[in-house]
């Protein structure tokens, strides 16, 4: 086990306003600090920043999709949080989705595995400071090289749902990231992974009492991840396609509203961790024990609750 993580930003904290809690994380039990990248903050700026904050914390991106940046760009954004942190950043990539990538970006989505396992071998290469001339199947590269490579280059983590992504991430990155999952649902992903590689994934926490809130939400996000194509066939794999068929109906039929109640409250409890802090914290480590190397905390924000004395309430060290 690596420890736990915690996604941050957090919801309605301003980025500057996290410092404080960036410098206590680790006496709270916590180990690093993972980001996403949808539409908040990209997932290298709040790193950076605590990088700055705290040298006790591993940093890592959960994940920084391949379509979006440029395989160059990737290269040097990644060779300067390592230098901001070295040793300390771990590089998550993945293909991201259709809505972020075309939706909001502008850019064709296409063969996603074959970015990814391309863009995994150009990294491989560029961040050790060799020059990179090379025809890769959905890129060309021709005469870069990095001007300030990493002294020790990060390890590359692979954004991985099915085998074949897995496969991947077991064969050449240093690990997989894996999202939507119960703690059930670890060993199947372990087996497809192998017993090595680290295993690193979100887990959504809603820490109220109020089940009846946590699951509202926890519809809300099913409804918005799981209806993606990627997500889709990751709970297929599962064995969640009977318990889902009434949410895909309804969505693909464009009923959003009967789709999110359309979805069982045993499927969002099985992929939501609710309940207050030592529930959640106890709940979180049934993960552990099912070989989850890395929790990522996720803080689902609940009402006016405040999300800076949630993540103070579920840390490690509070058992």
């Amino acid at each position: 086990m690596t420890g736990w993580g915690i996604t941050l930003p957090l919801t309605g904290v301003p980025l500057p306003a996290h410092r404080a809690l960036v410098e206590r994380l680790p006496d709270l039990g916590y180990t690093g600090v993972w980001t996403a990248e949808t539409a908040g903050a990209d997932a290298f700026s709040p790193l950076v920043l605590a990088s700055q904050w705290s040298s006790r914390l591993r940093l890592g991106t959960a994940v920084a999709p391949v379509f979006t940046r440029g395989p160059a760009l990737l290269a040097m954004t990644a060779a300067a949080l390592a230098d901001c942190a070295p040793g300390r950043f771990a590089l998550g990539i993945g293909a991201s989705s259709p809505g972020v990538v075309q939706d909001w970006n502008g850019l064709a989505h296409t063969r996603p595995f074959a970015r990814t396992r391309d863009t995994l071998r150009f990294l491989r290469t560029a961040l050790t400071g060799k020059p990179v001339t090379a025809q890769y199947p959905t890129f060309e590269v021709r005469g870069f090289r990095l001007e300030r490579p990493p002294a020790t280059p990060p390890p590359i983590l692979l954004a991985a749902l099915r085998p074949r992504m897995l496969r991947l991430a077991a064969e050449e990155a240093d690990g997989a990231i894996t999202n939507w999952l119960a703690p059930s649902d670890v060993p199947t992903v372990r087996a497809a992974l192998g017993p090595g590689p680290e295993l690193v994934a979100p887990v959504f926490v809603c820490v109220t009492e109020d089940a009846r809130e946590a699951r509202r939400l926890g519809r809300m996000m099913i409804g918005s991840y799981l209806t993606v194509p990627a997500y889709r066939a990751f709970q297929d794999w599962l064995g969640r396609t009977e318990p889902l068929a009434a949410m895909h109906r309804a969505w693909d039929a464009g009923d959003r509203w009967r789709a999110l109640l359309a979805v069982p409250d045993e499927v969002v409890d099985a992929l939501i961790v609710h309940g207050g802090p030592d529930a959640c914290r106890a709940r979180i480590r049934q993960y552990v024990a099912a070989g989850l190397d890395t929790p990522v905390i996720a803080l689902l924000p609940t009402g006016d609750g405040d999300p800076v004395a949630q993540v103070e309430a579920l840390a490690p060290d509070r058992d």
